[in-house]
């Protein structure tokens, strides 16, 4: 039972990561007139066509890489799940990169709270938000599902 809830919230996290990533994480509105959606991707890429490449790879590294890294080493954990054990360094390297697991949703948040405070602008959320950040939960349940494993077969 337990193997397939890992299976789901690992599918799980994949897909909701490919649509947080690519669906419009806010909306931003000025004036009520003039209104623009952006993704992570396309934030990261507007980011790099400015004079911000330092600040787009540094959001790319933690929204995108950290992330994507984490999904694909909790895979390979639960796939050789037999061969590995608590001193490997992949179970190590798993909770250095839960770390910075909700860090870009936190981000933000608070650019949504200091837009619609600040009064220049309304903002809303946007699928793509949800989507990551249900990424990021089912990321985290899975790691809390594996380190509970780990502590029972002790």
């Amino acid at each position: 039972m337990l193997i397939w809830l890992k299976a789901l919230l690992l599918v799980g996290a994949s897909i909701l990561f490919a649509l947080g990533t690519t669906l419009p994480l806010m909306r931003l509105e000025n004036f009520y007139v003039f209104s623009t959606d952006a993704s992570l991707i396309e934030v990261i890429l507007s980011l790099w066509g400015g004079e911000d490449k330092g600040l787009a790879i540094l959001v790319a590294l933690v929204s995108i890489v950290f992330p994507l890294t984490k999904i694909l080493l909790i895979a390979v954990e639960e796939i050789a799940c037999n061969q590995l054990t608590q001193s490997n360094a992949l179970a190590r390297l798993v909770p250095v990169l839960s770390k910075w697991s909700m860090m870009d949703v936190l981000l933000v948040a608070i650019v949504i709270f200091a837009t619609k405070t600040s009064g220049l602008a309304q903002a809303f959320t946007q699928p793509g938000l949800w989507f990551y950040a249900g990424s990021s939960l089912a990321v985290v349940a899975l790691s809390a599902l594996g380190k509970a494993e780990i502590i029972r077969k002790t």
